[in-house]
């Protein structure tokens, strides 16, 4: 993408979406093109602005922003939707996820971190607040260990590194400095995974992973 990316605030704090407006002034590529103030406001200014990335609390007034997430996707397939909250809880995560948000991110992310998952996401990857990734390993960990018959597909465990890496909004180039492999590598077991997960994109492939108990 070679325009700036159109962003849309959307937290019932002013001082909040001041700071995050302060925050993304030095990155060029990404413009913030309104605010929205409830669930029901980001739906709207959505429509009205047609932002790539709505980054979305969770907790608002007239509509959460759980609620709103699924419109906003219904409506606006081509708007991706980060959520953006103090909730490390694994039932919200899988809420939002179940709505149609592309990213999970805590409020005491950086800047920097931030400015990666609006990039990733725009791009058609997802992204996970590292703590949020490993949420979801050890949900999936003690869930596999309850349930010894349950049928799933089965990663190796260089490809559930991959996967963990991927999830976490790494590039390929990123995974293989992480794992020690070569670039070619990660995108041959990026192939593989998808394939065995019946996925299509990376957005697919953690979707599919989640749903089948891989991730």
């Amino acid at each position: 993408m070679t325009r700036k990316i159109k962003l849309l605030l959307a937290d019932d704090h002013a001082l909040v979406r001041e700071g995050i407006r302060s925050s993304l002034v030095r990155h060029p590529r990404i413009s913030v093109v309104g605010e929205a103030c409830s669930g029901k406001d980001a739906v709207r200014k959505t429509m009205e602005l047609s932002p790539d990335v709505v980054l979305m609390d969770l907790n608002m007034p007239e509509m959460s922003g759980i609620e709103a997430t699924p419109i906003i996707r219904a409506k606006r397939p081509d708007t991706r939707v980060i959520a953006l909250t103090v909730h490390d809880n694994k039932e919200y995560v899988f809420q939002i996820l179940r709505s149609g948000a592309s990213g999970y991110l805590l409020k005491d992310t950086s800047a920097e971190e931030l400015v990666r998952a609006i990039e990733s996401v725009v791009r058609g990857d997802a992204f996970f607040s590292p703590h949020i990734s490993t949420l979801l390993l050890k949900d999936y960990v003690r869930s596999s260990n309850e349930q010894p018959g349950r049928s799933k597909t089965t990663l190796s465990q260089r490809e559930k590194e991959v996967l963990l890496a991927i999830a976490q909004g790494s590039t390929n180039k990123e995974v293989a400095v992480q794992l020690g492999l070569s670039v070619r590598t990660v995108d041959t077991y990026r192939v593989r995974i998808k394939r065995k997960l019946g996925a299509r994109n990376t957005a697919e492939l953690l979707r599919h992973a989640r749903e089948q108990g891989v991730l």
